[in-house]
């Protein structure tokens, strides 16, 4: 059988402990986006199975169209909107979803609230070109005891964030769905109000939503005017929750002061491209909210499983199943 694992971009799949599993597979990984979908189309239209990273790669009826052996998508993680099912179904193309964790995404939203709370990256950067006890015009930094950490969404990285927050002697606010609000006063924390008292009474505002219809272009233009001149704001969800150029329109006039991002509209971003990525004011990093040696570990080793029991006649975890049985 012949697989494909897309998207390896910091080439590391083949070094994880769990690429064994796949010795008996003939198996190609591509570590450069392709082009065009003619390019994917080329290295996957003799393949059996593809192993996803994530959202990276879009699969949609056009292209699921295009590939008349392709038997299996093995997705690391959970399924999202990049994912068309209903193609997947059409075409009789079985889906294996895979493990997740709130770990790793959760430790990467609280090292950015660190670093951009107290400038580290422009103050290293700085020292490194001479210039001492330097954050460029970004002033002084602050620390998070006694400030407000608003949070939009009590999921599980949601309520690892607000036990953080605790930690460092914030007050946490909440806001999001009746059943979340709920959940966070079991644990102790306050819900908001509103929603407009979400942004403006929080000091570090983090969201952590799913993707949805509902929840795409969330956070608005006003939201965010609504925000303090000196507060933070956090997304390592998606950079679909805010509408559209709302959160470099915010930033350049001043409401919020900082943001901190790890997810963008377009990826891998570009400078040229992504205005956020000019601005002093922005902490950015390259959606590594899950890259991470654990987490591969994790994500790999279940879409391994799920690859080599589909094709040897015992597939497990098949999302749509029920779908494609003949």
């Amino acid at each position: 059988m012949k697989i494909a694992i897309l998207d390896d971009y910091q080439d590391v799949v083949k070094n994880l402990d769990c690429f064994p599993l796949l010795d008996d597979f003939d198996v190609t990984v591509y570590t450069n986006p392709p082009v065009s979908q003619d390019e994917l189309v080329e290295r996957l239209v003799d393949r059996d199975g593809v192993v996803l990273i994530r959202e990276r790669t879009v699969i949609d009826r056009s292209l699921l169209s295009r590939l008349p052996n392709l038997r299996l998508i093995s997705q690391t993680g959970k399924i999202s909107k990049h994912l068309d099912l209903d193609a997947c179904n059409a075409h009789r193309v079985a889906v294996a979803e895979g493990a997740g964790s709130p770990v790793a995404p959760s430790e990467l939203c609280w090292t950015m609230i660190l670093a951009a709370s107290r400038h580290l990256v422009p103050y290293v950067s700085n020292l490194k070109q001479g210039a001492w006890q330097d954050s460029g015009n970004l002033g002084l930094g602050r620390t998070l005891n006694g400030l407000t950490m608003g949070i939009w969404g009590y999921g599980n990285i949601g309520r690892r964030i607000a036990q953080y927050a605790q930690a460092f002697g914030m007050h946490i606010l909440v806001w999001g769905s009746d059943r979340s609000r709920e959940k966070a006063a079991s644990d102790g924390f306050d819900a908001a109000s509103t929603r407009n008292a979400l942004f403006s009474d929080s000091d570090v505002l983090s969201i952590h939503l799913r993707l949805s219809d509902t929840t795409r272009g969330c956070v608005t233009y006003d939201d965010l005017q609504r925000m303090k001149k000196d507060a933070l704001f956090v997304n390592i969800s998606r950079a679909e929750l805010i509408e559209p150029d709302a959160l470099r329109r915010s930033l350049s006039e001043g409401r919020p002061g900082f943001a901190a991002i790890d997810v963008y509209e377009k990826e891998p971003a570009k400078q040229e491209t992504e205005p956020l990525l000019d601005m002093p004011n922005v902490l950015a990093t390259p959606h590594i909210g899950f890259v991470e040696k654990n987490t591969y570990e994790l994500y790999f080793r279940t879409a391994f499983e799920n690859v080599v029991n589909f094709f040897s006649g015992k597939p497990k975890n098949i999302a749509n199943l029920d779908k494609i049985k003949p």
